[in-house]
């Protein structure tokens, strides 16, 4: 994300860059938006905060940031929104194209008070792609003004997808959950991994449950979802997603994903892609692998 905020203090900077008085925190609109695209290396950005709330939208590879109270993995069509004042880190893949939107606390005050993912519909899309393209002193008055005025509204009553990954202050745990992000296929038991953490598997137990609010394997479950719908929405096979996590095969991948979302991943997508059609009033692209899984789920077609 360094090259986001790179390119947002050059912006800025370019409003007033002789003004001693002059803060990077003052955005010179209500909303700011900028779309980027990293270099072929892996990048990371050390815990920060600023006075504005920030949307971060995945067009294109891996997202990852993590908050005080949790971690989350944003997967395509959805967006990461962190309110002003709170204390984030991000890190993301190499060639990963993102769109950034910084909006003022004051018009904020619709959208969520704690950090979320939310599901990005086509419409909500292309309101972001098109904010990205205004002119830094837009006419807040004019078309451009009520532009922003839709997407904050929009915004606003985007849906919140449950993508959170609780996080914990206890050293030996946050060291099981980054062996496990760097190895989700690794089905070790709980008492293998207390063994390996150096702690005994009711002190694990103990401590996951007081810091993360769900057991272990609760947890694991959750990283294999976020993970599985990132790679869904790439057009990869539920086959090979569930071998990739560990599952013998993809039955038993499909019956723990029906169990924790409600249904199958490939009706899930369908919903999605319902719910989306519903709010604009056209159909969305599914991945082409997943359309013969799906039995009456509505007409589904490619978005022309």
């Amino acid at each position: 994300m360094f090259f986001i905020y790179a390119i947002l203090r050059n912006v800025l900077m370019s409003v007033s860059p002789s003004d001693p008085c002059f803060e990077m925190d003052n955005l010179p609109r209500a909303v700011l938006a900028v779309q980027s695209t990293s270099n072929d290396e892996n990048w990371e950005v050390e815990p920060h905060r600023h006075r504005w709330g920030q949307l971060i939208y995945t067009v294109r590879g891996l997202l990852r940031c993590e908050v005080a109270n949790g971690l989350w993995l944003v997967p395509p069509q959805c967006a990461l929104w962190v309110p002003g004042g709170e204390l984030h880190s991000t890190l993301g893949s190499a060639f990963c194209e993102c769109l950034c939107l910084f909006i003022e606390p004051d018009a904020a005050q619709n959208l969520p008070t704690r950090c979320c993912t939310l599901f990005v519909a086509p419409l909500l899309r292309e309101l972001l792609l098109q904010a990205s393209r205004l002119t830094l002193m837009y006419d807040p008055l004019g078309p451009d003004g009520r532009l922003v005025a839709v997407l904050l509204d929009q915004l606003a009553s985007a849906p919140v997808e449950k993508l959170h990954l609780p996080v914990a202050d206890d050293r030996r745990i946050r060291q099981l959950m980054e062996r496990l992000l760097e190895n989700p296929a690794d089905r070790s038991s709980q008492a293998d991994w207390a063994q390996r953490v150096g702690m005994s598997e009711r002190t694990l137990n103990r401590v996951v449950k007081q810091q993360m609010g769900m057991s272990f394997g609760e947890w694991r479950r959750q990283l294999h979802i976020v993970l599985a719908l990132q790679r869904m929405a790439q057009g990869e096979s539920v086959q090979s997603i569930a071998l990739d996590l560990g599952y013998g095969g993809a039955s038993g991948f499909i019956t723990m994903f029906r169990k924790l979302m409600g249904s199958p991943p490939a009706r899930y997508l369908a919903n999605k892609a319902n719910e989306t059609d519903d709010a604009v009033g056209r159909t969305i692209k599914i991945p082409a692998r997943y359309r013969p899984l799906i039995r009456n789920a509505g007409s589904i077609s490619d978005r022309k």
